[in-house]
């Protein structure tokens, strides 16, 4: 099996997921996101893809290493995001190959169930409001993350 191209798909307002696709048909999906930074990530992304294209994505190992630490400047917020979401993909492909959830090759898995918060955004017009309602009354949610206050400007302009 061969990475043939990595493909990323940027989903509002903030996020970025990758596709690593392969020739047999295989699909991994990650995120290497770095909030506000998104499209500085996704440059790293295709930059390590010359890497990766032609490449087994099963050796995830041997690609994390030679990414990491086969170049002159190591680390860093950007390209430890880019890494990071290539390799959840390369695992995710790992997985759907061996017909495995991706928690089964790391030791398994160590909770039954995950916590999940709803997102209250500070927008005070829209649909939001009766969702946010309904979301609370049929329990879909315990706990709520929100913003209280309104967003604003910057307050002095980039130069």
């Amino acid at each position: 099996m061969k990475i043939t191209r990595l493909e990323t798909i940027h989903v509002k307002p903030r996020w970025m997921f990758l596709k690593v696709h392969t020739d047999a048909g295989i699909v991994g999906l990650g995120e290497p996101v770095l909030e506000g930074r998104t499209q500085t990530v996704e440059t790293a992304v295709h930059e390590i893809g010359r890497y990766l294209i032609g490449k087994d994505p099963r050796l995830i190992e041997d690609h994390w290493q030679a990414i990491y630490r086969g170049q002159f400047y190591r680390g860093g917020p950007i390209l430890c995001s880019a890494l990071s979401g290539i390799e959840q993909a390369l695992w995710d492909i790992t997985g759907k190959e061996l017909g495995v959830p991706v928690y089964r090759l790391m030791g398994g898995k160590v909770r039954d169930k995950v916590r999940m918060y709803g997102w209250v955004p500070g927008e005070q017009t829209g649909d939001y409001i009766s969702n946010f309602c309904r979301s609370v009354s049929d329990g879909q949610f315990t706990a709520y993350k929100l913003c209280p206050v309104p967003g604003c400007a910057p307050l002095e302009p980039p130069h």
